[in-house]
């Protein structure tokens, strides 16, 4: 396989532009889907089975399906709806338990083989613009427990979590889709707790780590994303082999760096959300691809990403061992 086709296994595009087809010709890892792209159960079958057969490799075919205010199938007329992950695990283990088994049957029924959820922040920051009810709690040991329920029931279904906001966006006081939040706490106060739940999880075994936009003091006095620095991502990697995965990369908390997808490539991001399939996204890629031609350490990244991302899709039965 020519590398060009390994990078494209790296992203996972949404709907949006005119580029989708063409992306997953070219060996795409997989899609997003959004609300504005579910407008009805059906539909969005046929979809998801149409997509499925147009990469030679089987997509990751996505969704943030948290409940609460994080729920891409509102549009659906009729649809279930659930609650947050806060006011869910507030109401017991068993609760969550059958809202998880709910939300997993339904995106079993959708063909979803990828949930970006459920969120592992410790919700410390009661101004936070952007976790609040998303988060399970404000006790880093109270996180634990509702993520591990929801992890294994996802497990159990065959759809791959992916736990976030990994180190922690729990102490924000801004919303990245605006603009870069800085989190000015020390290593200890964040390893205590915002980035116990990460820690605790990545041993147990979870597939897929979120990295936020985040400037986090601890890792780089200068101001750099944790998606962006080496030193955040190799700080998780001492205890995690798995699939690191990007934010949406759209978000305006990157707007102030130059080629921030080469970067987060080069500090040991595996994976990337955009959620455009337009010409300016393709272009990200096709240039990353022409660059790494003659640059060993970016075609070294891509070759162990795209191992990683493979690993992973024969776990779930994506693809063939």
């Amino acid at each position: 396989m020519k590398i060009i086709q390994k990078l494209y296994q790296m992203f996972i595009l949404g709907c949006q532009g005119n580029n989708l087809k063409t992306a997953l010709e070219r060996g795409l890892g997989g899609v997003i889907f959004f609300k504005d792209d579910i407008i009805s159960s059906e539909d969005f079958k046929r979809l998801t089975a149409k997509l499925a057969c147009q990469s030679e490799i089987v997509p990751f075919l996505s969704i943030d399906q948290e409940g609460g205010r994080v729920e891409r199938t509102e549009n659906i007329w009729g649809g279930k709806r659930y609650l947050s992950q806060k006011f869910a695990y507030e109401k017991g283990e068993e609760f969550l338990k059958v809202q998880t088994q709910m939300i997993a049957d339904e995106l079993k029924d959708y063909g979803i083989n990828l949930n970006f959820a459920p969120c592992c922040d410790t919700n410390t920051n009661p101004k936070n613009p952007i976790i609040g009810e998303r988060a399970f709690s404000c006790d880093p040991d109270e996180v634990i427990k509702g993520a591990e329920i929801v992890l294994g029931i996802y497990e159990e279904n065959g759809i791959i979590p992916c736990i976030k906001h990994y180190p922690g966006h729990g102490d924000a006081d801004c919303d990245s889709h605006l603009t870069l939040p800085t989190i000015n706490l020390s290593l200890e106060e964040m390893e205590k707790t915002h980035i116990k739940p990460f820690k605790h999880l990545v041993k147990r075994g979870v597939d897929m780590v979120m990295v936020a936009h985040l400037h986090c003091t601890c890792f780089n006095e200068d101001v750099l994303p944790t998606s962006l620095s080496k030193n955040a991502i190799d700080y998780l990697r001492q205890d995690y082999d798995g699939v690191i995965c990007s934010d949406d990369m759209v978000m305006q908390a990157l707007d102030d760096f130059d080629n921030p997808c080469e970067r987060a490539i080069r500090a040991g991001v595996n994976l990337f959300l955009y959620r455009y399939s337009d010409d300016k996204t393709i272009q990200v890629i096709e240039d990353i691809a022409k660059k790494s031609e003659n640059d060993n350490t970016l075609q070294r990244c891509i070759e162990e990403s795209y191992e990683k991302i493979i690993k992973l899709k024969q776990k779930y039965g994506l693809v063939s061992i």
